[in-house]
């Protein structure tokens, strides 16, 4: 019988510490200052109490998030998690030099997995630096390992063509690094790369840089490209996507796996077992409107879109795995 394995990722939208907390260094409270009035202990676990609402229903093996401050507020949400689910999660994590203190994460099933090796945070700088693509790996049960690239591409704040040449920067590492993986682990390696890239699965950055592709015989046929099969490309229908900026729906949040998981090889020890789900059922009140936007939790700072029955500016994703 194969083992299942569940994977999600979800950007947890600014799941920052408290305001005054002694966990921040002085030039980082300095920057948050101004978008942490307000929030508060009472705030915080508030806003845990939501986001675990939703993880209680996925249910997850291994959840790759993003938009989180540090160590205490991922063990906060993983002592609610534990406690929803009679589960024992752990967390590797790393902080990184972004300029809103913002990381990338993963929390695992520690009964079901073990880390293997280090944990690889790929400092990425283009006059400044970005949130970094974080490596980690888990062992299974049955001694196979799952490659877990974590992503939080550069923001679209300054406009997305704008900003555009800083995902494509990010893109091209990430290809680079899939490359290095294969050099080292061999063509067999089970990669799974994961996050908010904040450019849709046809863009430049992914197609071109990050060399991901949504066409399975681009994948069987190649023998000197590293390509990445993007899953999350077969989710876009106009109706549903993971961000919704106005009435713009965007599909930023993706699964992205090597060759060995997408293509069933005498290499391969694990394949996709269902096609990624975007995850805006779990409980009611995730989304509104006719673009089906997520309800965001927001801030106190700004009250016109804090809501505390709100969860995360994003939607979560569900990739599921099966495992020789």
């Amino acid at each position: 019988m194969p083992t299942t394995h569940r994977l999600f990722w979800w950007n947890l939208e600014n799941l920052f510490d408290t305001v005054n907390s002694t966990n921040r260094s002085e030039k980082l409270q300095r920057t948050l200052n101004k978008e942490l009035k307000g929030w508060t202990t009472a705030v915080l676990d508030k806003k845990i109490t939501q986001l675990t609402k939703v993880i209680a229903q996925m249910n997850p093996d291994i959840l790759g998030v993003c938009e989180v401050e540090n160590r205490p507020v991922l063990d906060k949400l993983v002592n609610a998690m534990n406690a929803a689910l009679n589960r024992t999660y752990a967390v590797l994590h790393q902080d990184t030099k972004d300029a809103r203190g913002i990381d990338v994460a993963f929390i695992y099933d520690s009964q079901k997995y073990t880390p293997d090796g280090e944990l690889y945070s790929l400092e990425v700088m283009r006059r400044n630096a970005t949130r970094d693509i974080v490596q980690a790996q888990l062992k299974t049960a049955a001694g196979n390992v799952l490659v877990l690239l974590g992503n939080h591409w550069p923001a679209r704040s300054d406009g997305k063509y704008e900003s555009e040449p800083y995902r494509m920067m990010v893109g091209e590492v990430l290809s680079y690094w899939v490359k290095r993986i294969h050099e080292i682990q061999g063509k067999g390696a089970s990669i799974v790369a994961m996050g908010d890239f904040n450019d849709e699965p046809f863009d430049r950055s992914l197609v071109d840089y990050a060399q991901s592709t949504h066409i399975l015989k681009q994948i069987e046929n190649s023998t000197t490209t590293d390509y990445l099969y993007n899953l999350s490309a077969a989710c876009i229908n106009g109706k549903l996507g993971t961000y919704v900026f106005g009435n713009e729906i965007n599909m930023l949040d993706q699964f992205l796996v090597s060759k060995a998981i997408a293509v069933k090889t005498k290499l391969s020890k694990f394949s996709v077992a269902a096609p990624v789900r975007i995850c805006h059922d779990f409980v009611p009140g995730m989304v509104k409107g006719e673009y089906n936007a997520p309800v965001k939790f927001g801030r106190p700072a700004e009250a016109s879109t804090h809501n505390k029955d709100g969860f995360s500016d994003h939607l979560p994703i569900a990739l599921t795995l099966e495992e020789k």
